[in-house]
């Protein structure tokens, strides 16, 4: 595996060794020795998928309570995938980092706590899968606006696009009113 610090260095893209010939592949997306060697020490409780039709926009959630790291990764389709650093201690704070996540580049991506992350589909029947470190709570979590002015995320929709959001997304906060990590 290889490891890609970002603009954000605690943000790491990660580059699976995959196996190929005319039977299909092999990867290994997870081995806890190889990340802990990257500096990526995490333990898993909890693996989510979804699906989404193209244009739809999951984010940017967070959990202020249990936070949640995450490896990312798309197994059907192609994301842009965005971490927004949420932690006010943070030399990074209030940037943001994307990537395109997708089955043809099998790439993840390491999300850690005090992130608010986020993805946009950008094809029909992708699907999204990620390991968490922490259970998922309603109760504390929180979501950032996708289009916040300050954020200035530049999500790939053309001029005459809107994304496909759930009703709590639309509903978001502002990056400025949000509730964020010290």
């Amino acid at each position: 595996m290889e490891f890609l610090r970002t603009s954000i260095p605690d943000v790491v893209v990660v580059k699976p060794r995959v196996f190929g010939d005319e039977r299909g592949f092999f990867l290994e997306s997870w081995q806890e020795a190889k990340f802990a060697a990257a500096g990526i020490d995490a333990r898993f409780v909890q693996d989510n998928h979804s699906a989404s039709s193209r244009n739809t926009l999951r984010g940017l959630h967070y959990q202020l309570r249990q936070p949640q790291g995450k490896l990312v990764r798309v197994t059907r389709g192609a994301a842009f995938d965005v971490a927004v650093d949420i932690r006010r201690s943070s030399p990074t704070f209030g940037k943001w980092m994307g990537v395109e996540l997708s089955a043809a580049n099998r790439e993840m991506l390491w999300v850690p706590q005090g992130f608010a992350h986020g993805f946009l589909a950008l094809e029909d029947g992708t699907e999204f899968q990620y390991k968490c470190t922490d259970y998922y709570a309603p109760e504390h979590e929180r979501a950032i606006a996708w289009n916040d002015p300050d954020l200035a995320i530049q999500w790939p929709l053309r001029a005459d696009e809107s994304p496909t959001l759930s009703a709590k997304d639309a509903a978001a906060s502002s990056f400025r009113a949000a509730e964020c990590f010290p």
